[in-house]
């Protein structure tokens, strides 16, 4: 049977990129991404036993760094709690061709093409794995409800001029076949 949580080919997981800085035992400090797999934190895999991790310094190639060169290690960019929840509460300001990253005039082909894309990056399947915390978790769900409701709002009125040239184009009279 599949198993939703089970992990059998540990080479063909996903990573994801944190953006640290790591200071080494030479007194260098490294900006740049580690390479997790998703699903782990950065602490559990220095906590882990592998020797290297993967570094992506910025505007460098990737790199293995010995975890016993690192002096320290700290996540930037990573934001607070207070400025998820202020950007899940805008509310007021709900447009949703902005939601989308759409100009106005749009089409709708463009409209459902930017849902798609935007619905497969925000869906929650695809964070399932990963342990996040809860601030983000709340942000997740509330850009998959906005996307939503954007699309909704934008996918109403496309459908009842759909339906209003759906019924012009029936037959107005059609006459009994002569028998």
């Amino acid at each position: 049977m599949f198993e939703r949580v089970k992990v059998d080919n540990v080479s063909a997981m996903q990573t994801v990129a944190i953006p640290v800085e790591a200071t080494l035992d030479d007194g260098r400090t490294l900006r740049g991404k580690f390479l997790v797999p998703q699903g782990r934190t950065v602490v559990e895999v220095l906590n882990g036993g592998a020797q290297f991790l993967e570094f992506e310094p910025y505007g460098g190639e990737r790199t293995l760094l010995a975890k016993s060169s690192l002096k320290s290690v700290k996540p930037v960019n990573v934001p607070g709690n207070s400025q998820l929840s202020r950007r899940v509460n805008e509310v007021d300001t709900f447009d949703p061709y902005a939601v989308l990253g759409l100009r106005a005039a749009s089409s709708f082909d463009e409209v459902k093409a930017a849902y798609h894309r935007l619905a497969k990056i925000y869906h929650p399947d695809r964070y399932s794995m990963a342990e996040l915390p809860p601030e983000v978790r709340e942000y997740l769900a509330a850009s998959v409800r906005r996307l939503n409701a954007a699309f909704s709002a934008l996918e109403v009125p496309h459908q009842v001029v759909r339906k209003a040239t759906a019924e012009r184009a029936e037959a107005v009279y059609e006459s009994r076949p002569r028998t």
